[in-house]
């Protein structure tokens, strides 16, 4: 196969962004190749340069053909505070720093909308992972609706019958369902930005909230919220509530704490990759702490040397699977599993449509990407077989 074309996201994003079209015609004509082009949209990643630009193409007063909302699944929605195209473009550096995250969360849905368009004036063109649902796995409220509908366990999630907007309707949510521990998600977050994991004590009120959110104050200006990289702790109501409003405020998912299961003392989860519907590579995050993200200092291991038998790592692909499926115009997603302690009973945590990079992970001798053409390019060749005999 001829090396992929790559067009820099930077290069899609700014005010004479790059047309997908037309970066991609010229190239595709030299090719000799009877099969599609496959389309793979990589990860927005963590470059400063392409979220401010992010946040600024989600901008109220964007240019109007670019105010595509269609992929949005809560676009009725206001954001909070919304910040002008001009302002977001004039944003600085501050690492870790969270600076809009439902303004950003648009903007990329507006992005995704405008690649969809172009990618399907592109020569039969197939999305790895379609736009569309890169979309919906982006957002954990509207991913975990889907799933729950479609039947696949998830952790229960905190609801009431007015919508919770905070720290005081979420509290009062808890007690009402006797749900005393819990998880605050931020809807568009990742890599733990935005978790929170949150206890409170049904008698006397005492709360317990780790997160790897920081939080700075100040006397004439709203708090600045960010990322510190490692979890801290806080048991001030002040600082939990202020941290809860804002991550609601931008769009949060709650959802029942699942006790996971242990080895050697410390719990774990699973990220389980799926390919063309089929479990594949896979591995257990390990960690002293509730959340398990690698990053976080975690300990990667085999699912084997985790302590996990046979039938419950078959079990686990088998929950993944079906949970990939939900999103059947998507070839590729990461799915974190939840194996309660005490049983073999799995819950998707989350669908991460980027979730392919497992450093280190084999299945079959092949790391994820061969693992990926192999099985992806298969499936096009099965495919125009079909059609030559038809």
């Amino acid at each position: 196969m001829p090396p992929a074309l790559i067009i820099p996201l930077a290069g899609l994003l700014g005010e004479q962004p790059l047309d997908l079209r037309e970066q991609a015609e010229p190239w595709l004509k030299t090719q000799r190749s009877e099969n599609a082009p496959l389309l793979r949209l990589e990860s927005p990643g963590g470059s400063f340069e392409i979220e401010r630009a992010i946040i600024a193409l989600g901008a109220p007063d964007g240019i109007a053909c670019e105010e595509d909302d269609s992929l949005h699944p809560y676009s009725g929605r206001p954001d909070p505070q919304p910040m002008s195209a001009v302002a977001a473009l004039r944003l600085k550096e501050s690492p870790g720093r969270l600076y809009h995250p439902a303004q950003w969360y648009r903007g990329y849905c507006r992005l995704l909308a405008r690649l969809r368009r172009q990618g399907a004036e592109l020569h039969d063109a197939e999305w790895q992972n379609d736009p569309e649902d890169i979309a919906v796995m982006t957002d954990k409220r509207r991913t975990q609706e889907l799933l729950a509908a479609a039947g696949i366990a998830i952790p229960r999630p905190v609801v009431d019958d007015e919508p919770i907007t905070g720290y005081e309707s979420l509290r009062n949510a808890m007690l009402k369902a006797r749900m005393h521990r819990v998880f605050v998600k931020l809807a568009s977050g990742s890599a733990a930005s935005g978790v929170l994991a949150y206890q409170l004590h049904p008698v006397t009120g005492a709360e317990i909230a780790m997160t790897t959110i920081g939080m700075e104050r100040y006397n004439a200006r709203p708090p600045i919220f960010y990322n510190s990289g490692k979890l801290k702790r806080y048991t001030d109501s002040v600082d939990i509530a202020a941290i809860m409003n804002w991550l609601y405020r931008h769009g949060a998912y709650a959802e029942q704490w699942i006790a996971k299961r242990g080895h050697d003392g410390r719990a774990f989860d699973i990220r389980q990759l799926v390919v063309g519907c089929k479990p594949c590579h896979a591995i257990a995050r390990v960690s002293q702490t509730p959340i398990t993200n690698l990053h976080l200092r975690s300990e990667r291991m085999s699912l084997g040397e985790a302590g996990l038998a046979e039938e419950a790592i078959r079990r686990v692909g088998s929950t993944a699977a079906a949970a990939a499926a939900v999103f059947p115009r998507s070839a590729v997603a990461g799915i974190d599993v939840l194996v309660a302690e005490g049983s073999d009973r799995c819950y998707v945590a989350d669908v991460n449509p980027f979730g392919d990079l497992l450093y280190g992970a084999l299945h079959e001798g092949l790391d994820p990407y061969e693992w990926e053409m192999r099985e992806l390019f298969r499936h096009q060749d099965k495919l125009a077989q079909r059609m030559n005999e038809t």
